[in-house]
């Protein structure tokens, strides 16, 4: 089986495959390709395989996301397991907190806000409470998602991976000693789509391993979280992105920065800050009670 098929194997794959077709994906080509060439791919693949041992995560993070009204900036700090996933989450400017236990309180987010009604509410992170002008769920928050999504983009190139891949160099970023690695897809373009019976934003999105976001700018459909009119005619990216700039954490291969861009401009930026990997966490600190929340 040559490298394409490998591409189109894994591509097939299902969420939880995935991950681990993508680390073993790059090791192949690590091995194979020539050494001038490999040193990206090289990064990548460590990068992948640092998210694939992490247990558990604390971090800061500073994020940009471009949204109907405009750019929107917010700092929040978390605290992850990994698995079962299990979450809490604060924006201490918003005073916003949010925790998320798998298998707790009918699998919903206990939220409190700083807004009317201010009481705690039990919310789907799915919904559209949650969800309105945010690029991600709370599934979504964290590493995994990073490290399996910027590899599904870049091994969407399949032959051409190696000539979508840059390494600028080393540099500090966010008090990190970084690699810096570009990705770039000279064939970033959007295809027309017929939506079927029964599909949403998010299902087209995972259909075709795009960012769900972009889909919602795309077509116009920021408030639609529900099945969209069988018929209805969208534009769908080919690829996740068109740039993406990766900063990688010497020591430990951890992204400690990640830009996103469409065919516009800066689509996504996360900053993380304060990064702590695998030190365990009480379980105490993922109860509703827990004495540093105000739930």
């Amino acid at each position: 089986m040559n490298v394409i098929e490998l591409i189109n194997l894994g591509l097939n794959l299902g969420n939880i495959s995935m991950r681990k077709f993508l680390l073993l994906y790059f090791f192949v080509i690590v091995a194979i390709i020539p050494a001038q060439d490999l040193r990206p791919a090289k990064i990548i693949a460590e990068m992948l395989d640092s998210i694939s041992h992490m247990k558990t995560v604390r971090f800061k993070v500073k994020a940009l996301e471009r949204t109907e009204s405009g750019y929107i900036s917010a700092t929040s700090e978390s605290k992850i397991q990994i698995k079962p996933r299990q979450l809490y989450f604060i924006n201490k400017e918003k005073k916003l907190e949010i925790l998320y236990v798998t298998g707790m309180y009918d699998n919903k987010a206990i939220v409190k806000p700083h807004v009317f009604p201010y009481f705690t509410l039990m919310l789907n992170p799915s919904g559209n409470l949650m969800r309105k002008n945010q690029h991600y769920t709370i599934h979504e928050l964290g590493f995994d998602f990073i490290g399996r999504t910027i590899a599904l983009a870049i091994s969407k190139e399949k032959e051409n991976m190696l000539k979508s891949l840059s390494y600028i160099g080393k540099l500090e970023k966010n008090g990190y000693e970084c690699h810096m690695v570009v990705y770039e897809s000279s064939a970033f373009n959007f295809f027309p789509y017929t939506v079927g019976n029964k599909e949403t934003v998010t299902t087209i999105a995972s259909k075709f391993n795009v960012n769900d976001y972009l889909l919602r700018v795309k077509n116009n459909l920021f408030n639609d979280f529900g099945y969209i009119k069988p018929g209805t005619k969208m534009q769908i990216p080919n690829y996740y992105c068109k740039r993406a700039v990766l900063y990688i954490d010497v020591k430990t291969m951890i992204p400690v920065s990640v830009s996103i861009y469409d065919d516009i401009s800066i689509f996504e930026c996360y900053d993380f800050y304060n990064i702590i990997i695998n030190k365990p966490i009480d379980q105490a600190e993922f109860s509703k009670g827990y004495k540093d929340y105000h739930f």
